[in-house]
């Protein structure tokens, strides 16, 4: 979808104050929702996608299963309020070795698991709104020792609220308190701030390339993270 596309700084695939934020996911859904609702914490539109089932509720991008996004963006950053709800998400990217590989963390899940062509891990939200932010190139690396090219696909599971979910070229902290690179992952303390404030950052990616400390220690760790305006 934007493999000929000029990319450069971030760009979008999902913002939830667009006038059609799912217009390129497909949705699937049983025995759940996918609206549309104004969150009380930041006064603004977000997108809800609630279930009974993470196998049965979730949006996927691109929509057309013969499509790839062809998005060579290294950071993927995800801004979602946590339900207290099973939730995962899995993104698919294509290696040097021209292999698909897959990384799916979950709220649900307790232990890394790195096989042939999916990575699992454990995934920790903290109550109310979070930030994720998940270096691929890092993570592709450390897990199978080889480079990324491209994000495929992206999907997200049932039991969650999102803002915005935006690919990065670089990123750096804005936070006034510490800053902790785990792998692949940013742990941090974080002042309110203006969302189109963090499209202007850049972050450095982990010196540490020891695969046996990447798994021993491997946990999506989210920020908390409170704005009150676009």
């Amino acid at each position: 979808m934007f493999k000929n596309t000029f990319q450069s700084g971030f760009l979008s695939i999902l913002y939830s104050i667009g006038s059609k934020p799912l217009q390129i996911w497909d949705k699937k859904v049983r025995n759940g929702h996918i609206k549309r609702i104004t969150d009380n914490d930041i006064q603004s539109l977000v997108l809800e996608v609630e279930g009974t089932n993470v196998s049965t509720t979730y949006i996927t991008c691109p929509a057309d299963p013969k499509k790839t996004l062809g998005i060579k963006l290294p950071f993927l950053v995800m801004i979602i309020k946590n339900l207290k709800k099973y939730f995962t998400f899995e993104v698919q990217v294509l290696d040097d070795k021209n292999v698909r590989r897959r990384f799916r963390a979950s709220n649900y899940q307790s232990t890394t698991r790195v096989k042939p062509f999916i990575c699992t891990m454990p995934m920790r939200l903290d109550d109310g709104w979070n930030q994720i932010q998940f270096n691929l190139s890092d993570f592709t690396r450390r897990a199978y020792g080889t480079n990324y090219i491209e994000t495929l696909r992206v999907q997200v599971f049932m039991g969650f609220v999102m803002a915005v979910l935006v690919t990065f070229r670089f990123m750096q902290t804005v936070a006034s308190g510490g800053c902790i690179s785990l792998t692949g992952c940013t742990l941090r303390t974080s002042s309110p701030l203006n969302l189109n404030s963090i499209y202007q950052y850049k972050t450095k990616q982990s010196s540490d390339s020891r695969l046996d400390s990447f798994i021993s220690s491997l946990c999506f760790v989210c920020t908390c993270l409170y704005w009150m305006d676009f």
